[in-house]
């Protein structure tokens, strides 16, 4: 007969720890490039954007993508993984016959590439209608430029939280630290500060009176978006790496 023990203490959480990319010069290499093809993008699209919001930024959705996918698969950890590349022990039982490995094409498209499109779908359909209803809440226009608002949102979700999603997954309690800045900093959660952050500080100049075709909803709120995706994903990986903004 088995026995419950009532009142029993709950057994607390491991404290979360700061991503690392992966342990290979390729990743080592690129999450460095990353950020320079990022600001190299929206560079050579500023004019457009500049010139007519719309069709730049909707254009720009596609090689954004392509960057942010090709980064988490390349230098990031999916849901579960870690960084180390140490094989791990060999746990047979006697007399069981070794597993064949799975092939690296097979373990790069199940363990990199499919987490990847996975995280741009759910960064797409949760993340970018919810940061739309948020920058209306903050002061975007609710009558007029709805498609500039979805736009904004949508470039702020593939830059912030395409990479979050793919290395914390959907789990609630992440989720609850990550809203709450109590998650420690590496490069992914300040790519994700920085850019929201930023996106918040690109507001200032719009009701300037300068009367400049830059200051247009929503360019500064992407410009910021961008910049600060990559400073603070510079800074989240070197000088702030494991620290935290709030404690519990």
């Amino acid at each position: 007969m088995s026995t419950t023990v009532i009142g029993a203490p709950a057994v607390p959480r491991a404290p979360a720890s700061p991503i690392n990319i992966l342990n290979n010069g390729t990743a080592k290499l690129y999450t460095h490039l990353h950020p320079i093809l990022v600001l190299s993008l929206y560079a050579y699209r500023w004019p457009s954007i500049v010139a007519d919001p719309v069709p730049a930024l909707t254009s720009a959705l596609v090689p954004l993508s392509i960057l942010q996918i090709a980064y988490v698969a390349i230098c990031l950890p999916p849901t579960g993984g870690t960084a180390s590349t140490v094989p791990q022990a060999d746990k047979r039982k006697p007399g069981e016959k070794k597993k064949a490995a799975p092939s690296k094409v097979e373990s790069g498209i199940n363990g990199t590439i499919i987490p990847a499109f996975l995280s741009l779908l759910l960064s797409s359909l949760a993340a970018a209608p919810l940061l739309t209803a948020t920058l209306v809440l903050f002061g975007a226009p609710m009558t007029t430029h709805h498609t500039h608002t979805v736009l904004c949102g949508a470039h702020i979700a593939l830059l912030s939280f395409l990479p979050l999603v793919y290395v914390h997954g959907v789990d609630g309690t992440t989720w609850r630290e990550v809203v709450a800045l109590l998650l420690p900093i590496d490069e992914v959660y300040g790519g994700m500060i920085g850019s929201v952050f930023g996106a918040w500080c690109g507001a200032v100049p719009i009701p300037l009176d300068w009367d400049r075709e830059w200051q247009k909803w929503p360019i500064t709120i992407v410009t910021g978006a961008y910049v600060g995706y990559a400073v603070g994903k510079l800074l989240g990986g070197t000088l702030l790496k494991g620290k935290k903004i709030m404690f519990e």
